[in-house]
């Protein structure tokens, strides 16, 4: 596996550009947490299940705010208590190494970059973090943390009072919602990075893909926006996928690992270099 990345992070170091991280479910399914595209991800309220894809939109938001806030409620619980693993340390260790070299970009909701040692400049968090509300009205453009009065649900937890007064908006007092990109939501630069991502992409000259099969749009404009530079690509997952493809096309390489595995691998060639 090191003899797959060593000549790409040689034509990394020898270069100018910048080295750019794009993490998936993948990674943090390494810390316990579910990816909720499988059987995890139903959440049953009234007679009906419902898939993460039905829960995850304005549109259910808007029908039925507290469940929607309840489901959200429970998978902050779950990311709460799981912990970064090997995989998130040794990018944390890589971004203290390159500094302005290094970009991650993910599109985990749970923070455990964060809790890792990544900077949160140096981190775009794409779909947003499920520790953080703002105006569903969008009175303000402000994120706000949720209020540690909130707790964690669940399944068979109710929406209480005390949820309804603190899940408000500061600044106006209407519902707030998750800091989330929702199915039926676009990306947007301020919310989610779009434009400084894709800038970032065309500065990359080493993108290393982990954990993921690129089932949203930005995570695949990044990628052929590095492809269309002249930039390489790894692809790290534990199963072929369409960048796997894309990799090999860049003259990069695919390498079927777990994510931590991987990456304990990959940061350890930049101690020999």
């Amino acid at each position: 596996m090191k003899k797959q990345m060593a000549p790409l992070v040689e034509k990394f170091l020898n270069g100018k550009k910048r080295l750019t991280l794009l993490t998936g479910a993948g990674i943090s399914a390494e810390s316990g947490i579910p990816t909720f595209r499988g059987p995890e991800g139903f959440w049953t309220f009234g007679s009906k299940n419902y898939h993460s894809q039905e829960m995850a939109t304005y549109d259910m938001f808007s029908r039925y705010p507290e469940e929607v806030w309840r489901w959200y409620l429970y998978r902050m619980g779950i990311c709460k208590t799981a912990e970064p693993n090997a995989g998130h340390r040794a990018l944390a260790s890589l971004e203290n190494r390159l500094l302005d070299r290094f970009t991650l970009i993910t599109q985990n909701v749970d923070g455990l970059h964060i809790r890792a040692g990544n900077s949160l400049d140096r981190t775009y968090q794409i779909h947003g973090n499920v520790f953080f509300m703002r105006c569903s009205k969008e009175c303000s453009r402000k994120i706000y943390p949720i209020p540690s009065q909130v707790s964690p649900k669940k399944t068979a937890d109710i929406f209480t009072d005390l949820d309804r007064k603190y899940l408000r908006c500061p600044a106006c007092g209407e519902m707030s919602r998750p800091h989330v990109l929702w199915f039926d939501e676009t990306y947007n630069e301020e919310y989610y990075k779009f434009y400084s991502s894709l800038k970032v992409a065309r500065e990359t000259g080493l993108l290393v893909i982990v954990g993921t099969a690129g089932a949203t749009n930005l995570p695949n404009q990044i990628a052929w926006e590095v492809l269309r530079s002249g930039g390489l690509i790894m692809d790290i997952n534990i199963m072929e996928n369409p960048f796997s493809e894309l990799a090999k096309k860049s003259g990069g390489v695919f390498i079927k690992s777990p994510s931590s595995k991987a990456l304990i691998g990959f940061e350890a060639i930049f101690d020999t270099k």
